[in-house]
């Protein structure tokens, strides 16, 4: 047999309005739009109609209530039993004509916020000819609705809202905060809103509404300071025709955090829905505010945020693509604008031009890169050099570039973010790009050998140095190169670096893993690091020279550190112990004498 389920009336209210809404200042929303939809249907069939909503704080009213009027259509009794008292059922909504497009309230659920602040709420309304009614509902679920009586019965059509506050929600009703409330969400509105005298609606949006009209960029700017508290780098005036969207994008002057969402302010049909809507343009334009109206957009039931559907989806792809025009213009019609751009706000545009093609060519042609020759940008250095030689990490940049431009290798630092997954896209694009990354076999094919007599008579040294450094697994080779000011260098190839990862984590593996590690190592190929010392330095001459074996060791191992250091290189534990040994055996030479 089928069964009814049971409803709590109270919990219902509770979880509505106590778990729906993010804070209690919404029920002013709530409240405000109500009156413009009523206000909204009545001027459909009498379009002379006053548009006015007057709120009504305690401090006003005498009574400790809060009231708002309207001159909106107002409720027949039947209306009221279904949209006052009717939870969820969206049908005899649409029979009534209160979802329509022109609506603000879509859910009829918004009555509810004002449980948040009120314990009792009490609606007087008249639709048409019809009797006044009175409508009463109570924060546990219950509720009446009667004729209203002789004292409270309204003249006109439309109606009367009262709060009566809870004992802990006295703040909110407060004549300052109510008309902070009522000028935060409602100043857009195209009706008028007061607050006791006080105007809080400000008229038409400070952005262009339509086709064809201008950007009157100074109120825009006055907008942006006073809503955002920027001076906007620039304004980028937004239109997406499906969604019924209009509004500009503020580029923002300082540097943000990519992973930090700011959140966009959203008007819907002019109310305002929320100050900060994620995902309304691409993650790439982080740089970017916007601020919109939109009338096609579907808001949560909460009205506090903006519904992912497929409108959505394509209106965050539209937005970004006149984002992203916004930019190609700045490229074309005034680079140096575009290069103070890019200076604050370089990581969103490099992040989108990992998938743009278009954004890429701007990189490539503006954005300027370190490089051991200069600062260039990558059609410079493709101009100047040819081939874009690049290293792949900011350490590796920092060991080899000095040595690379003395053996005129021009080297770009990709070492930045995204900037080596840019380099290698560049050749999907234009296929004459040509682009290697660095390895330090490059440099060691550009040194001098040394003369075949010299190189037999360093044997015996080259047999000593080796014997100092095998444990560390690294071999030692002579070459002269410049400048000439450095000793000695140290190079990993990619391939000899892979071999100390993987004896490392080998050293850190378990049993099982451990044969797993052994078996790639077994087919990775025998590669080791190179120190390479310099055979043009004076002191490594003078090393060579002497016939002390020990003496020999210790100055290897000096020049083995000095390296690393040098290099940035990583500092392993028997690196570290070489070098203390080998600065106390030095030091130990310098000072000779008795304890």
């Amino acid at each position: 047999m089928d069964r009814t389920f049971q409803v709590d009336l109270r919990g219902v209210v509770d979880l509505l309005s106590h778990h729906l809404y993010g804070s209690p200042r919404v029920y002013v929303r709530e409240l405000m739009q109500n009156a413009v939809d009523a206000i909204t249907a009545r001027r459909a069939t009498e379009p002379d109609v006053p548009a006015l909503v007057r709120i009504e704080p305690p401090e006003l009213t005498g009574d400790g209530t809060l009231r708002v009027h309207d001159t909106g259509i107002g409720l027949t009794e039947a209306q009221v039993h279904e949209l006052l008292a009717t939870i969820g059922r969206s049908s005899k909504r649409d029979e009534l004509g209160f979802s329509r497009h022109e609506f603000l309230g879509q859910f009829g659920i918004g009555l509810l916020s004002c449980f948040l602040v009120a314990d009792e709420i009490r609606v007087v309304t008249r639709h048409a000819d019809e009797p006044t009614v009175l409508w009463t509902g109570y924060s546990d679920g219950r509720y009446a609705v009667a004729t209203a009586p002789a004292g409270q019965r309204r003249a006109e059509p439309g109606t009367t809202v009262t709060l009566v506050p809870r004992r802990d929600a006295g703040q909110w009703f407060a004549t300052g905060t109510v008309t902070d409330l009522a000028r935060l969400y409602g100043s857009l509105l195209p009706v008028t809103v007061r607050v006791g005298d006080v105007v809080t609606t400000a008229g038409d949006p400070p952005w262009p509404t339509a086709p064809g009209m201008p950007a009157d960029r100074p109120a825009l700017l006055r907008y942006a300071r006073q809503h955002l508290g920027v001076d906007p780098f620039d304004v980028v005036p937004l239109s997406v025709p499906e969604a019924g969207l209009t509004g500009v994008a503020f580029i923002l002057p300082t540097p943000v955090n990519p992973a930090a969402r700011a959140g966009h302010r959203v008007y819907l049909k002019r109310m305002l829905l929320t100050e900060h809507a994620d995902g309304l343009l691409p993650d790439w334009a982080f740089f970017a505010h916007c601020v919109v109206d939109a009338s096609e957009l579907r808001p949560t039931a909460s009205r506090e945020a903006l519904y992912e559907d497929t409108l959505l989806t394509a209106t965050r792809e539209a937005l970004g693509a006149q984002v992203r025009g916004w930019l190609v213009r700045l490229a074309r019609h005034d680079p140096r604008r575009l290069a103070e751009f890019l200076q604050v706000h370089h990581l969103g545009v490099k992040a989108l031009a990992l998938h743009d093609d278009e954004m890429l060519r701007l990189v490539d042609e503006w954005w300027p890169m370190d490089t051991n020759v200069g600062t260039l940008t990558l059609a410079e250095f493709r101009q100047q050099h040819g081939l874009i030689r690049y290293a792949a990490g900011l350490d590796e940049f920092r060991q080899l570039a000095a040595v690379a431009a003395a053996q005129d290798l021009a080297v770009v630092n990709a070492g930045y973010t995204y900037d080596t997954e840019l380099i290698e896209r560049l050749p999907t694009v234009d296929r004459s790009v040509l682009i290697e990354r660095l390895e330090p076999s490059d440099l060691t094919t550009r040194f001098e050998a040394l003369d075949p007599q010299v190189e037999l008579a360093l044997r015996p040294f080259l047999a000593g140095a080796q014997r100092a450094l095998e444990r560390l697994g690294c071999e030692v080779v002579i070459r002269a190169y410049d400048p000439v000011s450095l000793p000695a260098l140290y190079l990993v190839s990619r391939s000899a670096a892979f071999n100390d990862q993987l004896t490392a984590t080998r050293d850190r593996a378990d049993e099982l893993w451990g044969g797993v590690l052994d078996a790639l190592a077994a087919s990775a190929p025998p590669d080791r690091p190179q120190l390479v010392l310099n055979h043009r330095n004076p002191l490594v001459r003078r090393v060579t020279t002497l016939d002390d074996p020990e003496l020999v060791g210790l100055a290897v191992e000096a020049l083995y550190g000095q390296a690393l250091l040098l290099g940035h290189h990583p500092i392993r534990a028997a690196d570290a112990a070489l070098l203390n040994s080998s600065f106390l055996g030095l030091l130990g030479r310098a000072v000779p004498g008795r304890e």
